[in-house]
C-alpha cells in the first residue's frame, strides 16, 4: 500500500508546526507510493488516519529537555512511546496514547516510526525557530531515507 507520512502539529503555535511543515515538504515531492496527511495530534484522529496502513511515519514536535532542534527517531513498532515526550500538546489523548491504544488493540501498523524535533518556542504565532528549522532538514533526510525504496528513491 505504500507509506503514510503524517505531519502532526499546529502551525499557529510556532515550533509545534514543524510536523506540518515536514508533511508539506514531503507532499511537494509527489513521491510514488507515498501518502501524506496533516493532523492536529488528537489521538482518535491519528488512529483513524493510520488505520489500514502497513507503514507509517509520523513527524511531530517533541519536548524532552534536549537542545532545541535535536531530532529523535522512535521505532514505535519495537518499543513503547513515553507519553511525556508530547506533553506540550493540548490533547489529553495524543500521539503516544494513540500509539499505545493501537498496540493494545493489536492494530498498530507493522512499521511505525516517529520523528520528533525538539521544540523551543510553543507560543502563539507562525514560524519555526532557527534550531527547529535545522532539525526539520535532518528529519526530511531521515524520512526520505526511510521511504526511499518504496518511493523509488535510491
Amino acid at each position: 500500500m505504500g507509506v503514510l507520512v503524517i505531519g502532526v502539529g499546529n502551525e499557529l503555535r510556532r515550533d509545534d508546526g514543524v510536523g506540518i511543515a515536514i508533511a508539506r515538504r514531503i507532499s511537494a515531492e509527489q513521491l510514488p507510493g507515498v501518502i501524506v496527511r496533516e493532523c492536529t495530534g488528537e489521538g482518535a484522529g491519528l488512529i483513524n488516519a493510520w488505520t489500514g496502513h502497513d507503514a507509517v511515519i509520523v513527524c511531530d514536535a517533541i519536548k524532552s529537555g534536549s537542545a532545541p532542534g535535536t531530532v529523535h527517531r522512535l521505532d514505535a513498532s519495537k518499543r513503547e512511546i513515553p507519553s511525556g515526550l508530547f506533553h506540550y500538546s493540548t490533547h489529553e489523548f495524543g500521539l503516544a496514547e494513540a500509539v499505545e491504544l493501537s498496540r493494545a488493540m493489536d492494530e498498530l501498523p507493522g512499521r511505525f516510526l516517529i520523528f520528533g524535533v525538539e521544540g523551543k518556542d510553543f507560543s502563539g504565532g507562525k514560524g519555526l525557530s532557527k534550531a527547529v528549522e535545522q532539525g526539520m532538514e535532518t528529519v526530511l533526510c531521515g524520512v526520505l531515507r526511510e521511504i526511499g525504496p518504496e518511493a523509488g528513491i535510491s
